[in-house]
């Protein structure tokens, strides 16, 4: 039987975190708390979300600092490390757009929850997850701390490591009329981003103890790979990591892992509330793993995608949420003057599976990209294409040239494929890293019973190419 609210456990209460409840229990049928928000989306609020960014506090530390996996897992540490050195693999999981708002799709949830906690314990020793990677939009619809206990701790009340995140939109904008110190960030920050282990108050009668994330952006440091996770705002659309007060690539690296705004040329910020701590974070990130040769993995994510699909057709319809170029070349430009690039960026936001290639050539050497999108690990599944004058349009077909998707002006040389997607099914991401490869694998939950086939791409660290 689904579990009651009760009252929330004394905080702080555990010296070690607590990750699950033990001994597996029934999934619930239906929320404690029934979300009411679709009330709430009048013209003005959905005019709100097109235009209202948030700001945020700066991560504690310095811009190069790093969280590490071995201090999420406390005393148990050394022996999560020991194990991933042991297999000479990690593997992680991560998952996008979970929350449920109505009863029709709590099932959807439960079963993409269901399917990463299994795939958890049925693995073996050398191939079990060490954490997963939340890429935003948990809590639906705008991120109540009341709706936390149903759409994230009772999913995932059994599964027994760590669960990292970045907010998504849906964990940020800010509901007129929210009361000082419920603001949904507010409420992230104190699950993923706080200052001691605890069990907060959303949390019910449940367990699972808050993680300590430097803030709602940062870097995530284990064996083989390197995490750089990015807050993208509260916009539906497009993604936001800065002010872009035209200065965005106008940062000079100093010093060990440090890196300054340079003298770029300003002109008035189009984001003036959003800060521009994420740009100094960034490069000093890459100037990281140049600086002292960082031969793992490195993945870089955001909730906003980069690119997601649209015909190239003035007449057809892209998806409910398009890509976001600004963001891009904000990314680009820091990435092409430190002179490091991401093995794979990966998103969320856009509620299919949707896997790109990106080509372009840095410092005279060919990269080969991919740009994943999963967002659709249980909160809904949408078709890649819209109708447009009462005309269905078509899906794409693998392994299609979307280049016009693509208006990068820092590497105008690229190409961009669509190898493939799922408009269908749910589903997760899981990811292996060797000291030579990095193979992510997209695991579709049927949402009708069927069996599907999962889709792999890998990644060859050394020649930063994919297949």
């Amino acid at each position: 039987m689904p579990r009651k609210l009760k009252t929330p456990l004394p905080q702080p209460l555990f010296s070690e975190p607590v990750f699950s409840e033990g001994v597996p229990t029934p999934d619930p049928s239906q929320f404690q708390v029934t979300p009411k928000d679709q009330q709430f989306y009048t013209k003005e609020v959905e005019a709100l979300l097109k235009k209202d960014v948030v700001a945020f506090p700066k991560a504690t530390g310095n811009p190069g600092d790093l969280f590490s996996l071995s201090s999420a897992w406390g005393s148990h540490g050394s022996d999560v490390i020991n194990a991933i050195d042991s297999a000479n693999c990690i593997t992680f999981q991560m998952i996008g757009d979970t929350g449920a708002t109505a009863t029709k799709t709590f099932g959807a949830m439960i079963k993409v929850a269901d399917a990463v906690t299994n795939d958890f314990h049925t693995s073996t020793v050398a191939n079990r997850p060490s954490f997963l990677y939340h890429l935003g939009d948990i809590v639906y619809n705008f991120g109540e701390w009341n709706y936390y206990y149903d759409q994230f701790y009772e999913p995932y009340r059994d599964y027994p490591a760590p669960i990292f995140a970045i907010p998504g939109n849906h964990d940020s904008f800010i509901l007129p009329g929210t009361a000082a110190g419920l603001e949904p960030l507010t409420t992230f920050m104190r699950q993923f981003c706080a200052t001691d282990t605890m069990v907060t108050k959303e949390t019910g009668s449940l367990h699972r103890t808050s993680i300590m994330q430097p803030g709602v952006y940062f870097a995530l440091d284990a064996p083989f790979v390197r995490i750089i996770g990015l807050f993208s705002n509260a916009l539906e659309d497009p993604g936001v990591i800065s002010s872009e007060s035209g200065t965005a690539g106008a940062f000079a690296p100093v010093g060990k892992g440090v890196a300054k705004r340079g003298k770029g040329k300003a002109h008035a910020a189009r984001w003036p509330t959003v800060p521009d701590y994420q740009l100094e974070f960034l490069a000093a990130q890459l100037q990281n793993i140049k600086s002292t040769n960082y031969q793992g993995a490195v993945i870089l994510t955001m909730h906003h995608p980069p690119f997601t699909y649209s015909p190239n057709k003035s007449t057809a319809g892209g998806g409910k949420h398009g890509g976001s170029p600004a963001m891009l070349a904000e990314i680009d430009s820091i990435c092409k003057q430190i002179g490091v690039y991401p093995h794979v960026v990966i998103s969320a936001h856009a509620h299919n599976y949707q896997r790109f290639t990106r080509t372009l050539n840095l410092g005279g050497k060919n990269y080969s990209v991919p740009f994943i999108i999963c967002g659709d690990s249980g909160h809904n599944v949408t078709p890649l294409v819209s109708s447009s004058f009462g005309k269905t349009n078509s899906e794409p077909g693998d392994n299609t040239n979307v280049k016009y998707l693509d208006s990068s002006t820092v590497f105008p040389g690229t190409n961009l494929v669509l190898n493939t997607h799922d408009q269908h099914n749910s589903g997760y991401l899981r990811v292996s890293v060797t000291s030579k490869q990095m193979i992510i694998t997209f695991n579709p939950v049927s949402r009708t019973g069927g069996s599907v086939s999962p889709d792999t791409v890998t990644v060859d660290l050394a020649t930063h190419t994919s297949a």
